[in-house]
């Protein structure tokens, strides 16, 4: 398969997570706002909707191919933020830091994704 084909195919399926995930988030807003309110979030209502925003808006330009650095610069800033504000499995218990765990490192597989994305 040709290279340029492969790259195109993978940022599709990259930028279609966090747009599929930032639409989630609108369509599913009171849920998602009283999560992050528990977890102490100021101002969940702004941030989930800033939040999702960027997903959508940075997805989608990484799967057409626009400005891909900015796009996926975007999407490890946000990543980076998720993981550390939201997934800090040291200060759960099990079996719960387990999975809080998993979806950190899975989250930095994707940040890797999107390093290779912005640069190419």
């Amino acid at each position: 398969m040709h290279v340029q084909l492969i790259q195109a195919l993978g940022a599709l399926l990259l930028g279609g997570v966090f747009v599929f995930a930032g639409i989630e988030h609108f369509v599913k807003f009171k849920a998602m706002r009283d999560y992050l309110a528990s977890r102490g979030f100021a101002a969940p209502a702004l941030m989930l909707a800033a939040g999702s925003a960027i997903e959508i808006v940075a997805g989608l330009m990484l799967m057409f191919g626009f400005a891909f650095p900015v796009a996926a610069g975007a999407l490890v800033v946000f990543t980076l933020a998720t993981n550390i504000t939201l997934l800090r499995f040291w200060s759960a218990e099990e079996p719960e830091r387990q999975v809080q765990r998993n979806a950190f490192l899975i989250n930095f597989a994707v940040i890797g994704g999107l390093l290779l994305a912005g640069a190419a």
